[in-house]
């Protein structure tokens, strides 16, 4: 058991390099503060330990309408668990997730048919278009520097379900 929301003062009680795979299902949405607990599952991770977080798209009404969700996260909010978004400020995190796919569970029923480039617009413009995202994410070890030209943004994938 660990508090994650006090992972800035409260190391988890784990090894640096400890650990290869992390599900983090329908979790980080609910953090306040969620860089302390990424910086944290990157000191125990190994290197190139896979971290996937499912949760709900920032533009659907799952992210929102649930009181205990106190963020929402979108396509793009996984590069801020890298290194190299931070090269404009420093926040002080020191943790490196690559973001490496992106996977968008769209309706089948709704969206059959349609062209990843199409679905792209979509998401963009329209609310409740994604029901779920999942976020493949692997620690770089050693952690990178925060220079824009290391940004790998992920692949998206469209996912129906």
């Amino acid at each position: 058991m660990h508090d994650l929301e006090r992972c800035a003062e409260l190391p988890l009680p784990l090894d640096d390099d400890s650990v290869d795979e992390f599900l983090l299902s329908h979790v980080v949405e609910h953090i306040r503060n969620t860089l302390p607990l990424m910086q944290e599952l990157y000191r125990v991770a190994k290197p190139g330990a896979k971290a996937i977080v499912r949760l709900p798209h920032g533009a659907s009404d799952d992210a929102w309408e649930d009181p205990t969700h106190v963020r929402s996260y979108f396509p793009q909010s996984f590069g801020y668990f890298s290194q190299p978004f931070y090269w404009r400020a420093d926040y002080g995190y020191r943790g490196d997730w690559q973001p490496e796919k992106i996977y968008l569970l769209v309706s089948k029923q709704a969206y059959a048919g349609m062209t990843a480039e199409a679905l792209s617009k979509i998401v963009r413009t329209d609310r409740n278009v994604v029901q779920e995202m999942v976020a493949d994410l692997r620690a770089v070890k050693p952690i990178r520097e925060p220079l824009r030209e290391l940004q790998v943004p992920p692949r998206i994938e469209f996912v129906l379900s």
